[in-house]
């Protein structure tokens, strides 16, 4: 198991990409903390890996919210006795023109993924910085296709997700002298539920069909028009997760069907 004895907390846990890391996570040996602001979403990620002989905890993350955050990563620890992969997964969507963004829903977006994105940082690289932490650990980031190029209709998603990127790079910088390295997965369209919910928004916002929305929207710069799957998503996570040395630190790496060559 290429995981094995090591603790892995997932952000945004209960469901999507988040679940589909920590199921995998655990299937590769490691203990998973899930987190996710749905605590019914979260038990039933972590009860779905005890089941499976999996070792799991389930825990309330708003990952907005400083306190949570500090004690999530405090209680992963408690619980499991280290931390070795801490995964900034949380995120939400909202669609809209620039024009008629409203403030509110453009700091909602944007402080889940980014302010969320630090606090998770910060946590992790703080313990890993004590002496209860020696030796380091790797972030995860989700970043997005839109982490390196831009779409209508998403501002405030298209710029967290840049920002992402460069928290990433910069925590690679900061994190090396106590063994911290990083990486930023940045998918393409992953037919999750946030992606879901996007198809009608989008077929509204442009006057389409949900049908030319997938093909010519989503899909359209594909090379194969076909969506990245969660497993793919999950195994380049424990791929990531796994590796050895801080050859790929601060790394993006993006599984798009060919949507972004980066």
């Amino acid at each position: 198991m290429k995981l094995q004895g090591r603790v892995a907390l997932v952000t945004g846990g209960g469901g999507g990409l988040g679940r589909a890391m920590a199921e995998a996570f655990a299937a590769e040996g490691a203990a998973v903390a899930v987190t996710d602001v749905d605590r019914a979403a979260a038990d039933a990620a972590a009860q779905a890996i005890r089941a499976r002989g999996g070792w799991a905890i389930a825990g309330v993350m708003d990952v907005t919210r400083e306190e949570q955050v500090d004690g999530g990563v405090a209680e992963a620890v408690e619980t499991f006795g280290r931390l070795d992969v801490a995964v900034s997964n949380a995120g939400i969507q909202h669609i809209a023109p620039l024009t008629e963004f409203k403030l509110e829903d453009w700091r909602r977006v944007t402080s889940i993924h980014l302010d969320g994105g630090f606090l998770l940082t910060r946590a992790a690289m703080r313990h890993w910085a004590s002496p209860a932490g020696k030796g380091g650990g790797i972030l995860l980031y989700m970043g997005s296709v839109h982490s390196l190029e831009a779409s209508p209709l998403k501002a405030a998603y298209v710029a967290a997700k840049h920002g992402l990127l460069g928290l990433a790079r910069a925590a690679a910088k900061e994190g090396a002298a106590i063994g911290v390295r990083t990486a930023i997965i940045c998918p393409g369209f992953v037919r999750t539920p946030l992606v879901e919910r996007q198809i009608p928004q989008q077929a509204r916002e442009l006057g389409i069909s949900e049908a030319e929305v997938v093909k010519n929207v989503m899909l359209r710069n594909t090379v194969d028009g076909e969506f990245t799957t969660l497993e793919d998503i999950a195994q380049l996570a424990v791929f990531l997760a796994a590796f050895p040395s801080a050859a790929l630190t601060g790394q993006v790496v993006v599984p798009s069907h060919g949507w972004h060559m980066h």
